[in-house]
């Protein structure tokens, strides 16, 4: 029986509304107990803080657009090598590192928990494969039905059930964990060379419009009581002058689940500009935040840009044109049949750029500027607008308002022409922060019962201590201090088991599981039981229906949360 103690640990638990208590956390075969005998193995955590393990409600580390993006940069590849030593296998890659190069430096952080932001149903056998080589997270797959056929035909009919029915068979199939949208019906247009302005455009060759994808999307999600609201990444991402297009989307869920929120917007960053071109873009992240403010049925991330090079992919395929028009980098473009696609192109983002300084302004505005930390989650799309180990970073700018006025000295001098971060004084706390990294990325996902984000009895054990220790320390004027523990755990723990220390991986890996939706759907919503459903995939798709369905062996330690619609 492993049982440990970890003891004197400043813990900051929003869920369970623990504020820095000097606590100690027993732990016994992967789980938060009452207490232990007295042969467990000790750990003193010596006062520092102690959180439960980090989530990233919105990153991309496995897939096919995530390898399309490792073998088009051969020089990135070059970046970020480490040999194999200890128990750490050898890595490389700094803006897409391989799945093991992902899962070290998350681990280092004190990160336990994954969402893979987009998986395409047709390529998951890839991304399953992939989860099972991040061997120190659990993961989650949000799958993409932005370009689906068979939604479009429940959209254009006005079905809900029939919608619910595609959806849930979907999940069920590829063993995904919730809807994404990207670009809804842009996708679609850009397979015809078009892109849609708007979401009251309609669908080319379809009587259907972005707002009705969207809305029956949320409708059926609801009905089939899934973990996680629709993940939405929202219409004409990065164009000047996109906040109206943000605005009007906050604008369309009700208040549909007491439990969490009814939309979740992503990498948010990306959509709140105004102007009309690129010469005179400025932040709109002001109305964004206030129309946030209002809707607490509303969860946004980020999508924070932090400074350097990074590599771009995302399911939304005319925006990677547009950026190689911009650019006039690599590109490459994807289609997946009638469901999505997906570009990626290789970025540098520079201080000494305009648009770059602004885009990398309006991401901590929307983050100081959002009231509620329940409702904006730190992220930076990973690598999209950073790569993730930039996270420390972010957070020293939050907390500190002195390094934002060091940082603003540094980047273009419109910055603070356009955007309104030098006049936000508001400095984030450490629980502010633990619920923007953890407790709200939980709640957002609907996973808190599955015992994340939470250091509650019965929870998984997943802890991380830091090398800080909040009652001796002003984030304000020691934020390099906080950069500097949040780059690096003394101890990461997964399933009460030491995966990291002091930065080293000490383990090959742990049990890791993947969280996955079945949908118990009646007879009369069963796809494969649908005469239009199954001659549609029989003539269109490129593989039989029985071969599309991911086996078992692909989720060998998958967990499946079950969901019953009304």
């Amino acid at each position: 029986m492993h049982e440990i103690l970890i003891k004197n640990a400043f813990v900051i638990d929003p869920v369970q509304g623990i504020h820095g208590d000097i606590m100690d956390i027993p732990i016994r075969e992967g789980r938060i107990v009452d207490k232990v005998s007295g042969n467990c193995e000790v750990i003193d955590a010596g006062g520092n803080l102690t959180l439960p393990g980090g989530i990233d409600s919105h990153t991309h580390v496995c897939g096919t657009k995530v390898n399309f993006g490792r073998y088009m940069s051969p020089e990135d590849m070059r970046a970020g090598r480490t040999p194999r030593r200890g128990a750490m296998y050898p890595t490389s890659g700094y803006t897409v590192p391989t799945t093991y190069g992902n899962s070290y430096r998350y681990s280092r952080m004190g990160y336990t928990t994954l969402l893979e932001g987009a998986m395409a149903p047709l390529e998951a056998r890839h991304t399953h494969e992939e989860f099972a080589a991040t061997p120190m997270q659990d993961m989650l797959a949000n799958t993409l039905f932005d370009g689906n056929w068979s939604l479009f035909e429940a959209v254009a009919d006005k079905d809900i059930r029939q919608a619910a029915a595609v959806i849930g068979w979907t999940l069920s199939a590829v063993r995904g964990f919730g809807i994404k949208l990207t670009n809804p019906g842009g996708t679609e247009a850009w397979g015809f060379g078009d892109d849609l302005s708007g979401i009251d455009e309609p669908v080319p060759n379809w009587d259907i419009t972005p707002r009705d994808i969207i809305d029956t999307s949320i409708n059926a999600c609801e009905f089939l009581h899934l973990p996680h609201s629709v993940h939405l990444h929202c219409n004409n991402l990065g164009m000047p002058g996109n906040y109206r297009t943000t605005l009007q989307t906050i604008d369309i869920p009700s208040d549909l689940n007491p439990d969490r929120q009814t939309l979740y917007l992503t990498h948010v960053q990306f959509h709140s500009y105004g102007g009309s071109t690129w010469s005179d873009i400025c932040s709109e992240a002001g109305k964004v935040a206030s129309s946030v403010n209002a809707k607490p049925q509303i969860v946004i991330d980020m999508g924070q840009v932090m400074f350097g090079r990074t590599m771009t992919m995302t399911a939304d395929g005319p925006m990677e044109f547009r950026l190689y028009t911009l650019h006039h980098n690599k590109w490459s473009n994807h289609d997946v049949e009638l469901e999505t696609g997906s570009g990626v192109i290789p970025v540098y983002y520079s201080r000494k750029s305009a648009v770059n300084s602004i885009m990398w302004a309006i991401g901590l505005e929307l983050a100081l500027l959002v009231k509620n930390p329940w409702q904006c989650m730190l992220t930076t799309d990973n690598p999209n607008g950073a790569p993730f180990v930039k996270y420390p970073e972010i957070i020293g700018l939050l907390m500190s308002n002195k390094y934002r006025e060091k940082e603003i000295g540094q980047v273009h001098r419109l910055t603070t022409e356009r955007t309104s971060l030098g006049t936000i004084d508001r400095e984030l706390s450490f629980e502010e922060i633990a619920v923007m990294t953890r407790a709200g990325q939980a709640k957002a996902l609907g996973i808190i019962d599955q015992g994340k984000g939470h250091l509650k009895e019965g929870a998984l054990a997943d802890i991380a201590i830091y090398p800080v220790k909040p009652d001796q320390t002003d984030p304000s004027l020691q934020y390099e201090e906080v950069i500097g523990a949040f780059q690096q755990t003394l101890y990461t723990l997964k399933d009460g088991i030491v995966v990291s220390r002091d930065g080293e991986v000490v383990i090959r890996g742990v049990p890791n599981r993947t969280f996955w939706v079945k949908a118990d759907l009646p007879g009369d919503m069963d796809v494969m039981k649908n005469p239009r459903f199954v001659e549609k995939f029989s003539r269109y798709y490129s593989v039989d229906l029985e071969n599309y369905m991911v086996q078992d062996e692909y989720v060998e330690r998958g967990v499946v949360m079950n969901t019953r619609p009304e």
